[in-house]
């Protein structure tokens, strides 16, 4: 404190909770840049959070229903949990013949870059864009009038006790939600159509559980050792990992050789937090 008054640390997020941070850093300056937005009319689907088969069937009755029935201009984009989802939804879209003369274009991490563009960019018909939750916060797509939103995402978890990594797809929190909704209101007027009910909504949680509380820790345990953070249990986090996931990350460490039983980096430890893995 008071060594690097020249020093200014920026914390940007679409979807954090700002107050917590606050709390935390204090005291400390909240800008929050709201943007130019454009009225967006949100409408829900009976039932719960499409799964399975159900997505695609659902994502295409709302294409066919909620936005060809109005005729209206301007490209669609479509969150889905995963890759899988996406391609299975483009297979069944493409058998509709009201889509005829539709683009349409997948969206997700694992897309090489050429392919990634051509969704990204105009088009010389109309696009349909079906995206993983990449296009929620990381890349604006031009042009989206309609945002069809099944409400899922695919989320790391990590079992300490197993050692294991999953990609459950899960329900995903408000503000995500309420952020794929203004993916549609940047040029004009636009619509979502959620495929799941108001009630879900609602009950859902405001935020999502911060990524440290479901992930592997011994990369962040074998980081904090080395640079002398001290006692990881101690540590000053805004929101605290359980004693479970510490004790697995520890775990993990010992039987990689990282540390001793003293919890004190070995020589292979000091390789491995050299090592930007």
């Amino acid at each position: 404190k008071g060594c690097r008054p020249d020093l200014k640390i920026i914390v940007m997020s679409a979807t954090l909770e700002s107050g917590r941070l606050e709390a935390h850093l204090s005291p400390c300056c909240v800008v929050r840049s709201e943007g130019r937005t454009h009225p967006v009319e949100v409408s829900y689907s009976p039932g719960g959070a499409a799964r399975g088969k159900e997505v695609w069937d659902k994502v295409g009755s709302a294409l066919r229903k909620g936005v060809l029935a109005k005729k209206l201009t301007g490209d669609i984009l479509v969150f889905l949990p995963g890759a899988f989802e996406i391609r299975r939804t483009i297979d069944a879209l493409k058998k509709m013949p009201e889509l005829k003369g539709f683009d349409l274009r997948p969206l997700y991490g694992q897309l090489p870059p050429r392919e990634q563009d051509a969704a990204l960019l105009p088009g010389k018909s109309r696009k349909i864009v079906l995206a993983t939750n990449v296009a929620e916060t990381s890349l604006t797509i031009p042009n989206i009038r309609y945002v069809v939103d099944t409400g899922l995402a695919r989320v790391s978890r990590y079992n300490p006790r197993t050692h294991t990594q999953r990609l459950p797809i899960e329900a995903i929190a408000q503000s995500s939600a309420e952020q794929r909704t203004g993916r549609c209101g940047r040029v004009v007027d636009g619509t979502c159509i959620r495929l799941y009910e108001e009630r879900d909504f609602l009950a859902r949680p405001e935020f999502a559980q911060p990524e440290i509380q479901r992930a592997n820790l011994a990369e962040v345990i074998l980081r904090m050792i080395d640079l002398n953070f001290g006692d990881i249990e101690r540590f000053p986090f805004i929101d605290p990992p359980q004693k479970g996931a510490i004790a697995g990350g520890f775990q993990l460490l010992h039987a990689l050789g990282a540390i001793d039983d003293n919890k004190q980096l070995t020589d292979r430890g000091r390789d491995m937090a050299r090592l930007p893995i």
